[in-house]
């Protein structure tokens, strides 16, 4: 999307932003899930809590509950930052955007989905290990059946890159009305 002209806000590196050394969504996650998790430098041990919160629905409830609450205002700010610019459409990619409670600042709330088969294969090919792949595929549960209704446009990106690339570009120009 940002190719195309979109302004995009990624919510995964937001929270990333909001757990980093001097935050305190930092300090509240490591008070909830122990000092094991600070690394030397300060930083959040990611693929450790990850390994944590995607075995365990409460821990990840408990971390989602810390962390959510920090992002929100941010994401909001960089929508407000993003209206200023000359872009096509502003786009919040998050996981948890229906339940974030980010939905209703959106003119769409697009579903993406694929196989989880491949979802594993995908995640497997970034270097995760294959039992934690299939962890966090298993901890998203049945997104499209639970998010679909609140979805105004779902997008399967099943398959090779390309053809996921030219689906999601597709519904793009399609929800621009032709507009680039």
């Amino acid at each position: 999307m940002r190719d195309a002209g979109a302004f995009v806000i990624d919510a995964d590196v937001v929270a990333r932003e909001v757990v980093a050394p001097g935050e305190p969504a930092l300090e509240a996650v490591i008070e909830r899930f122990g000092e094991q998790l600070r690394r030397p430098d300060g930083s959040l041990d990611r693929a450790e809590l990850g390994r944590i919160v995607f075995a365990d629905p409460a821990a990840l409830r408990e971390l989602e509950a810390i962390v959510h609450p920090a992002v929100r205002p941010r994401i909001l700010a960089a929508i407000e930052a993003a209206m200023g610019e000359r872009v096509a459409a502003v786009v919040i990619e998050a996981i948890k955007l229906v339940e974030g409670g980010l939905a209703h600042v959106c003119d769409e709330v697009w579903l993406v989905t694929c196989e989880p088969a491949e979802q594993r294969e995908r995640l497997a090919g970034r270097g995760m290990a294959a039992g934690e792949a299939a962890r966090r595929v298993a901890a998203q549960g049945d997104v499209g059946e639970r998010l679909a209704g609140a979805a105004t446009r779902i997008v399967d990106t099943s398959g090779s890159e390309d053809v996921a690339r030219r689906r999601a570009l597709d519904a793009y120009a399609e929800a621009l009305g032709g507009r680039t």
